[in-house]
């Protein structure tokens, strides 16, 4: 009797762990979710009929077995790479990912080359 108490125990808080993770992992992509109707916000801090539409798009999917990345790309595909807050790296936005870095390449140069000139000229 006691064994069928125990069991009963670990199985309810198993369903429960993977219900929490579940939750967990939808606030997470609904974080990353930019809500097309509300300038800046995401579908998180959102309560635009878009924003909750789009949030129950996203437990189906979840309900549904998707993985994160799948979902990402099922709504990238409909509403373009502009409603994903993190965006994949590829040939339209390489030019994006990389000009932080290009900037502060140049910048350095250039405040190299001024402290040499200056140098040579003391």
């Amino acid at each position: 009797m006691k064994f069928k108490i125990i069991l009963i125990i670990l199985l309810v808080n198993i369903h429960s762990i993977s219900f929490t993770n579940e939750i967990i992992n939808e606030n997470k992509i609904h974080k990353n979710l930019r809500c097309l109707v509300c300038q800046g916000q995401s579908i998180s801090d959102s309560n635009s009929d878009f924003a909750i539409t789009l949030k129950m798009v996203v437990k189906d999917l979840v309900e549904q077995g998707k993985s994160e990345q799948e979902i990402y790309n099922f709504l990238s595909e409909k509403y373009g790479d502009w409603i994903l807050y993190k965006p994949k790296l590829n040939k339209g936005n390489f030019l994006l990912w990389a000009l932080p870095y290009i900037v502060l390449v140049s910048g350095g140069l250039i405040i190299v080359f001024l402290i040499r000139k200056r140098t040579e000229k003391s």
